[in-house]
């Protein structure tokens, strides 16, 4: 597996990641925890460096922290702190005491003596932006924490935190599906040596084409009340489905691995997060490091999705509160 800097950081990582909330949370019934270990060390025998949790993500930190406790010194870990009990339906919290608090709670759940990459997971109107900067700062000078990330930040946020302690990396949704971070993100990003972790880098699954408007999700899946997955909505969305797919026969792959390629050759320093609970899954995103584009099908590719108008809101009304802008 390639290898990619994020950002000016001097965090090395593989070029693709695994996030791993979907083994434990947000997709409907959680994996069997011996199958998911063996998918997260199924990764990282594959050369996956970078692994993905969060303290919201309910029992996952456990899982990620045991999974990778044996390869410890070959991995990256990132979670991140951010809401009120660590549950995102009790609103946020990133007072600096909790971020402590988070912090000494996350250590443990990882079996780790440092957290690699803390990201706070979303802003909170409450907490001036340097006070978090700070804390996590604080945490990093006492060796708990390595590195500090922003997740669906927005650029003032950006400007502000880094002022006060290196931003290593922001994590937001960038996809084919979703290309507002090229407005005003990447320029930032880029200006400051700041690394781009995307997640949903495909869709949700959508742009996997295994999706359509007749798909019925688990009662505890979260797409269920996502606009955008809204049946009416897949419907109308299929069209960018379709052209993913007809770009990926051409090419001999597969629409998740023209999507994941995509995402790479944007930038350097961008290193998406695909999640998968199915090892065959994880095998194809993986390969997505080995198709080759170029410069004419990379514009080819982006002119023709640019072309096509996608239809409805990416989160709840609720949760899209909580993205600062």
């Amino acid at each position: 597996m390639q290898q990619r800097e994020l950002g000016r950081s001097g965090l090395r990582v593989s070029a693709i990641g695994l996030g791993c909330m979907g083994l434990s949370f947000g997709y409907g019934p959680a994996a069997g925890r011996d199958e998911a270990i063996a998918l997260i060390r199924a990764a990282a025998g594959q050369g996956v460096t970078l692994f993905d949790t969060a303290e919201a993500y309910g029992a996952n930190e456990e899982l990620v922290g045991a999974a990778l406790a044996p390869l410890r010194d070959e991995v990256v870990i990132a979670t991140k702190f951010g809401f009120r009990n660590g549950d995102p339906a009790q609103g946020l919290d990133s007072r600096p005491e909790r971020i402590r608090a988070v912090a000494e709670q996350s250590l443990r759940r990882l079996q780790v003596e440092r957290i690699d990459l803390f990201y706070q997971h979303r802003q909170d109107p409450n907490v001036p932006i340097e006070d978090v900067a700070g804390a996590v700062r604080d945490l990093v000078k006492e060796g708990k924490v390595k590195h500090f990330g922003l997740s669906e930040a927005g650029v003032a946020t950006i400007r502000r935190a880094h002022a006060v302690q290196p931003v290593a990396a922001l994590q937001s949704e960038y996809s084919l599906w979703w290309r507002e971070p090229e407005e005003a993100i990447l320029p930032v990003l880029e200006e400051l040596g700041i690394g781009f972790v995307p997640f949903s880098p495909l869709g949700k699954g959508f742009l996997t084409g295994g999706i359509d408007a007749a798909t019925q999700f688990d009662a505890t899946d979260f797409r269920n009340s996502v606009p955008r997955f809204s049946p009416a909505a897949r419907s109308a969305n299929q069209a960018l489905v379709d052209l993913v797919g007809a770009i990926a026969r051409t090419k001999g792959v597969t629409p998740a691995q023209i999507a994941l390629a995509w995402l790479l050759f944007q930038k350097p320093w961008i290193v998406p997060i695909p999640g998968t609970s199915k090892l065959h899954r994880l095998q194809e995103n993986l390969g997505a490091a080995r198709v080759e584009l170029t410069a004419s099908e990379l514009a080819g590719i982006g002119e023709a999705v640019a072309r096509i108008p996608v239809q409805g809101e990416r989160y709840s009304p609720a949760a899209q509160q909580m993205v600062d802008r």
